[in-house]
């Protein structure tokens, strides 16, 4: 079963952690993006004009901590080779570790830190972003889908009808919202709920990762020896 898992299963199953990390963000830490760096820097530069009301801090250090995670990733990866391997087991690991002590931080003292509770969930974006990054899974990085969504459009029959991609495209845009419903139906609840499923499905994604690339490596077959040859053809 696990063999069946590919990296596309894993990315979209990442993409709707990140709506439920956005959620949190967005309603609960003073209208700060974990994810999508695009709202973060927007709402900077609105912020920059004053009188607005917009916060500053927060999307700052979320673009901060969001690049630090994604640097740090690319970091490590940058010699693995391409697909699913144990560096990006430890990665994401470490990232589904970082959402869980936010859970518990956000269960323990609230929303008070909103500034830096947002920053360790754009922390574990960030890593997040850069592994989806090196598994080039096609439209989907797990964080944004403005370009997804301009793919969709632009391949679709009122585009250029080719209509490649599509339904992994419409995936990405699906689970990004139904992961950003299911974190505002937590936030009800209590946010550092919500920060908990997501954290749940990311160690989730780490596991079938690594079980998958291992059966997938095992399974592979394997070379036997070649046997040295003597001058004249014979062994």
């Amino acid at each position: 079963m696990t063999a069946r898992v590919t990296p596309v299963h894993l990315v979209l199953a990442l993409t709707f952690s990140t709506g439920v990390v956005d959620a949190v963000g967005y309603l609960r830490l003073d209208q700060v993006f974990a994810g999508n760096m695009t709202g973060n820097v927007v709402i900077l530069g609105m912020a920059a004009v004053g009188g607005t009301g917009l916060p500053v801090l927060g999307p700052a250090l979320a673009l901060v901590f969001f690049l630090a995670g994604a640097a740090a990733g690319g970091r490590v990866l940058r010699t693995a080779a391409p697909g699913w391997g144990h560096r990006c087991t430890a990665l994401l690991a470490g990232a589904g570790l970082v959402l869980a002590a936010t859970a518990l931080g956000l269960a323990l003292i609230g929303t008070s830190a909103s500034a830096v509770m947002a920053s360790s969930l754009a922390l574990a974006m960030g890593t997040q972003a850069a592994i989806a990054r090196h598994l080039g899974v096609k439209d989907v990085t797990t964080v944004v889908v403005t370009s997804t969504l301009t793919g969709l459009a632009a391949d679709s029959r009122l585009g250029v009808a080719r209509g490649q991609g599509a339904g992994r495209r419409v995936a990405v845009v699906v689970l990004l919202v139904l992961g950003a419903a299911a974190g505002a139906a937590l936030c009800l609840v209590h946010e550092s709920l919500a920060v908990t499923a997501a954290a749940a499905v990311v160690l989730a994604v780490t596991g079938f990762g690594h079980v998958s690339a291992s059966t997938r490596s095992s399974s592979s077959p394997t070379r036997s020896p070649v046997t040295a040859q003597r001058p004249g053809g014979r062994p």
